[in-house]
């Protein structure tokens, strides 16, 4: 699918938001930035619920907004799921989910209702009513009515920010499915570092109705210039595939994309195919450094890195480490006695010794 295009300038009160720019046409595109930064708005922009003179959009090569031309929202191909489920509470599951399905045309339908079924884990309950859920449970339901609608691009506004933590954690394991399983395009609206991680494979950053940056994940996770990277729960997300499982031990290995020197990852075991994608997530805070490979140690983790910069962290006794793997970025945060201690500078080659690890699907 090529890539949304899009141009806004909307203002209001006391906000203004000005963006120009692009987001890939595939995966997962997070737009990400604190309460307030413009993004919901942007979202609504893009949905046709906010019309801006002089805006410009383009998905998939085909124009839904420029100076003569605009198409409304109910004729756009898009699903949009709320942080609010708001489904209708006289309908059972079933019927709501096909409230909206049997509105799409026979022949523009792409979707199933026994495939989102499967997708987002809610065939048990397709006879019950949306007070007889949680509040997960509904959420997925709503996901599930959004994708009925047979839609090009999947618009998703904090649709967890209402939830406990429980139920964060049980809806995100189908988000990440969604995210695997499907080739629509979703646009991700969330204030969450962890959420974005976790989902995110583009990365579009919002600060007070500017974009700060965009780009790969991992590549604005690593920026020394942007403030992902000086956070408490600064992190990296490297992308691998599975290598081997060993079954005696219940760990499965990750091999590094792109690393020429074959560099693994131990991460506890998974029931996945061998040469499967996933994603590691490292957290600055469980990378220590090295000058040698430790031999006698509880760490499984040990990758030879190279020092790209050290800068500041939030801390004023520690500092933080970007360091290349083989092509991909992780950091280190260590204090500032460590890092005169080893001398730490450019170019300088260490190990990087990985105390615990994250796998994403």
């Amino acid at each position: 699918m090529s890539d949304i295009r899009f141009r806004f300038n909307v203002a209001r009160d006391q906000f203004r938001l000005e963006v120009d720019s692009h987001l890939p046409g595939q995966g997962i595109s997070a737009l990400f930035g604190a309460s307030g930064s413009g993004k919901t708005t942007l979202l609504r922009c893009i949905a046709g619920l906010e019309r801006t003179p002089g805006g410009h959009l383009e998905v998939a090569g085909e124009v839904w907004q420029d100076a003569n031309h605009f198409v409304p929202t109910h004729q756009r191909p898009i699903g949009y799921v709320f942080q609010e489920a708001s489904l209708f509470p006289h309908l059972s599951i079933r019927r709501n989910l096909e409230y909206g399905w049997k509105r799409v045309p026979a022949r523009q339908r792409r979707v199933q209702l026994n495939e989102v079924s499967d997708l987002l884990g809610i065939g048990p309950f397709l006879d019950r009513y949306p007070a007889q859920l949680s509040g997960g449970q509904r959420q997925r339901v709503a996901i599930a009515r959004a994708l009925l609608t047979s839609p090009q691009l999947l618009l998703m506004d904090e649709p967890l920010s209402g939830l406990d933590v429980p139920s964060k954690q049980d809806i995100l394991p189908y988000l990440e499915r969604l995210h695997e399983d499907s080739n629509l395009p979703i646009l991700y609206v969330s204030h969450s570092p962890d959420e974005v991680v976790r989902l995110a494979d583009h990365l579009l950053l919002l600060e007070q109705g500017r974009m700060l940056a965009q780009g790969d994940i991992n590549d604005l996770l690593t920026r020394s210039d942007l403030p992902l990277a000086r956070l408490d729960e600064a992190c990296a997300v490297l992308h691998g595939e599975l290598a081997a499982h060993d079954e005696q031990y219940q760990v499965s290995y990750v091999n590094i994309t792109g690393s020429s020197l074959q560099q693994k990852l131990l991460v506890p075991h998974q029931p996945l195919p061998i040469g499967h994608p996933v994603r590691v997530r490292v957290l600055a805070r469980d990378v220590s450094l090295a000058w040698q490979m430790q031999e006698h140690t509880s760490i499984s983790n040990i990758l030879p890195a190279r020092v790209v910069e050290c800068f500041p962290c939030h801390s004023p006794h520690q500092t933080m480490v970007k360091l290349d793997i083989g092509g991909q970025y992780i950091l280190a945060k260590i204090t500032r006695r460590s890092e005169a201690l080893l001398n730490v500078d450019k170019d300088q080659l260490l190990y990087a010794q990985v105390k615990s690890v994250a796998l994403m699907r």
